[in-house]
This record gives structure tokens, C-alpha cells and sequence, in this order.
């Protein structure tokens, strides 16, 4: 199946801003960030066409998956 993966602010370095990229059907949210090599404590926020979602969320052909990393600030 095809998911559009959108990464954000730090994510970005040495991967991709965004890109189309095929996955085995039951593919999670978790299984694609792990492939990226993002450690899954780094991800903020988690949205799927534009709707909030968690790390076991199981992806569907033409998903649109963005991930964004934790904001840090004092």
C-alpha cells in the first residue's frame, strides 16, 4: 500500500520533507517511524488527513501521515 509520510522541524534533517513510500498492509504508525529512525519518545503530535492519531494506529492505502517532534521551549 501507498502512505504519504510528512516529517516537520527537526525531523527533516538528513531524511525528507515529504514522500510517498509503499508499506506492507498492517503497517503502524510505530513501524514507520521506526523505520525512519525516529525514537517514538521524540514524536509530539501524530495526525493522519489531518486528525490525530496514536503510534499503534494501523495505516490504510493513501494515508496522509505527519509527524511532528516535541517542541521544546523555557
Amino acid at each position: 500500500m501507498w502512505v504519504t509520510v510528512k516529517l516537520f522541524a527537526t525531523f527533516r534533517e538528513n531524511r525528507f520533507k515529504e514522500a510517498r513510500r509503499e508499506y506492507p498492509p498492517g503497517t503502524t504508525v510505530a513501524d514507520v517511524a521506526t523505520g525512519l529512525e525516529i525514537d517514538h519518545d521524540l514524536i509530539g503530535m501524530i495526525f493522519i488527513h489531518g486528525r490525530a492519531a496514536e503510534l499503534d494506529r494501523v495505516l490504510e492505502e493513501g494515508d496522509v501521515l505527519a509527524l511532528f517532534p516535541l517542541l521544546g521551549g523555557g
